[in-house]
């Protein structure tokens, strides 16, 4: 067993104080030299020894240790093949399902509904017309649709229309499944989650619909195929 001597045990507990240092001056370079740049989340140590990881929502760039140097792109390890940016994004991306506030979604189901995804959906965003049509073919699924009018135009008056109607989930489907447009609300109504719903999005960093969450917290950008979806649901079972 290898002896602790108290210049090892020195140098380790100096890391984290090195790492703030290191943190501090990046950031005062940065903020230097790049005027325009968004907000920095976290700045920590790469896989790659001497690089620094920043962090802009879930966006990665990459710096030396004075913050001189900027890098954008992939970090691979080439012993493993593995693409070390992408794997980073990825966690970044994951969201607890669990926390989900689902009584601020449109529900609906196939079959017994013992498998469940959420997605972010605009009422007029094509694609996800195109993927709620790919869901009636996933058997045995529940759909949890937050609405996020972000596209513009009469996307915010549909998703008030369709939420605010004696059954959400009827007017939300005969929309997006055979384009008969919601009534639009004669009376008051409580719409607020429409509202909290966009707050969500922003908090998870959705930045287009359709976004799909799946229940480990993995989610898949754009429209999938009931194939491709029935696949991925397939592999989550079997993890």
């Amino acid at each position: 067993m290898l002896k602790s001597t108290p210049i090892a045990a020195a140098l380790w507990l100096s890391l984290p104080l090195l790492a703030q240092a290191n943190e501090a001056v990046i950031r005062k370079s940065l903020a230097e030299r790049l005027a325009g740049l968004p907000k920095v989340e976290e700045i920590r140590p790469s896989p790659m020894p001497g690089l620094w990881e920043i962090r802009i929502g879930n966006e990665i760039r990459y710096t030396d240790a004075t913050g001189t140097y900027l890098m954008e792109g992939e970090l691979i390890d080439l012993r493993t093949r593995k693409n070390l940016t992408e794997e980073r994004v990825a966690k970044l991306q994951t969201v607890d399902f669990a926390s989900l506030p689902l009584k601020d979604a449109v529900v609906w189901k196939t079959g017994d509904g013992k498998r469940r995804i959420a997605i972010f959906s605009d009422p007029n965003c094509g694609y996800c017309k195109r993927l709620e049509r790919s869901l009636q073919d996933v058997k045995d699924l529940t759909v949890y649709t937050f609405m996020i009018p972000i596209l513009g135009g009469d996307s915010p008056e549909k998703s008030r229309s369709i939420w605010c109607a004696k059954d959400s989930t009827a007017s939300w489907r005969a929309w997006m499944l055979d384009a008969k447009a919601p009534i639009k609300p004669s009376g008051t109504c409580d719409d607020s989650a429409i509202e909290r719903n966009l707050a969500l999005s922003r908090r998870s960093h959705v930045n287009g619909t359709p976004a799909i969450i799946f229940e480990d917290g993995s989610r898949a950008p754009g429209a999938m195929s009931a194939e491709q979806l029935e696949k991925r649901l397939q592999s989550l079972g079997k993890s």
